[in-house]
């Protein structure tokens, strides 16, 4: 399997997340990019902060890379994940999966951010002008 894992302060890389995927006999990557978006519910969002338990979010992204691997012929995953303060429309993860076909690049690339978001345990805050609340906390 090869697997590329990331938590970091600084700005992800896109670019580098798909160079990381690409691979001569992959015929699909797909790519998910989540980026702050400006609202909630109508209501404005000034900034996001994002705190992680980086040693266990680590190893339960591993994890959800080998199953993806294990469930979907996928040759290549990447998962990284942004820490610390971000502002409206900076991108906040990046999952990018190359296989041989498209659907087995989507479905791994859809698992992997639907599982990310229930069981790793980066935590989101979002900050308004009238205060501020913890979302999608998960252990």
């Amino acid at each position: 399997m090869d697997i590329h894992l990331n938590i970091s302060e600084q700005p992800l890389d896109i670019m580098a997340c798909i160079g990381l995927v690409s691979k001569p006999a992959s015929g699909g990557i797909d790519v998910f990019i989540g980026t702050v978006r400006d609202a909630t519910n109508g209501k404005p969002v000034l900034r996001l902060e994002f705190e992680a338990y980086e040693s266990m979010a680590l190893r339960q992204m591993r994890r959800i890379a080998e199953d993806a691997c294990t469930k979907w012929p996928v040759h290549t995953i990447a998962i990284h994940h942004r820490t610390g303060v971000l502002h409206i429309g900076d991108v906040a993860v990046v999952i990018a999966v190359s296989a041989a076909h498209r659907v087995a690049a989507f479905d791994a690339c859809r698992y992997a951010i639907d599982t990310l978001k229930q069981t790793v345990p980066i935590w989101k805050k979002e900050v308004f002008e009238d205060g501020e609340v913890w979302v999608a906390a998960h252990p």
